[in-house]
């Protein structure tokens, strides 16, 4: 039997509203996150992915109130993620109303985190977010790219994609899967806004070393970027923002034009 493949619209969220940007700066306003909640659940979403894309920068815990508001328009799983550093945290963010715990930050500095998690609520509730972006410094310690005769690796970022941590991405993700994560959502900064398709290397390699699910994030812009993602690379799902917020295209055509592409999606 073949596993249809998970579109999973993504809210990112900064005081109260869901914004977008590019490259992880550039911020602008998309809408609200209830209505856009309700919308993408009503049109056929798999998933959604809920970010408060500041929280950890910002030393704080997720919008508690935004989160259970969400949650009572949708009936679709909810991953809500930010600020998540501790068991306490995931635990309120579970109680809440998500279904699965976004991990990025705390994860990297707290690894052990990843575990609590897994053993108190199981694997499948713990996603673990590496956003990824490409580093040119040559450093044969790290899994090594090369693209149009240049050299580089794939850097971790933490604190909203502000501060890059010397941990290769790679590397990174298979540990995460040691240490208990049931699914990576893996995001190119270098792509994110961009709207020129996803990071089809980054994607494969993550994909091919780990054998959890890998969730693809970043520059999707049309249908055919995720049907590029789906035939380029094995990913489970792709998550995007800009080409659902923006009205350029439903969930439902989305996933039509998926279909007709010969990549299966619950319809």
């Amino acid at each position: 039997m073949t596993l249809t493949k998970r579109i999973i619209p993504c809210l990112d969220v900064r005081n109260g509203r869901v914004v977008k940007g590019l490259h992880f700066e550039s911020i602008k306003d998309a809408g609200d996150p209830v209505g856009l909640a309700e919308k993408y659940s009503n049109e056929g979403a798999d998933e959604l992915v809920f970010l408060d894309i500041t929280a950890s920068d910002e030393r704080r815990k997720t919008i508690k109130e935004l989160v259970r508001k969400v949650a009572s328009v949708i009936d679709i799983p909810f991953t809500v993620g930010g600020g998540v550093s501790s068991l306490e945290d995931a635990r309120d963010i579970l109680l809440d109303g998500a279904d699965k715990v976004g991990i990025n930050t705390g994860a990297v500095r707290h690894p052990e985190l990843i575990t609590e998690l897994m053993e108190l609520f199981g694997r499948q509730c713990v996603v673990v977010a590496v956003d990824a972006k490409r580093n040119y410094g040559t450093d044969e310690s790290k899994i090594i790219f090369v693209e149009n005769d240049q050299k580089f690796w794939y850097e971790v970022f933490i604190c909203g994609g502000k501060e890059g941590t010397g941990i290769d991405a790679i590397q990174w993700a298979k540990d995460a899967e040691k240490l208990g994560a049931g699914e990576i959502l893996l995001t190119s900064i270098d792509k994110d806004g961009t709207k020129d398709g996803y990071d089809i290397l980054l994607t494969k390699k993550v994909v091919e070393s780990v054998s959890i699910p890998v969730i693809a994030s970043g520059g999707c812009g049309k249908p055919e970027d995720m049907v590029d993602i789906f035939n380029e690379s094995d990913a489970d799902a792709a998550l995007a923002a800009s080409i659902f917020h923006y009205a350029s295209h439903g969930v439902d055509g989305v996933k039509s034009s998926l279909k007709e592409n010969s990549i299966p999606v619950r319809l």
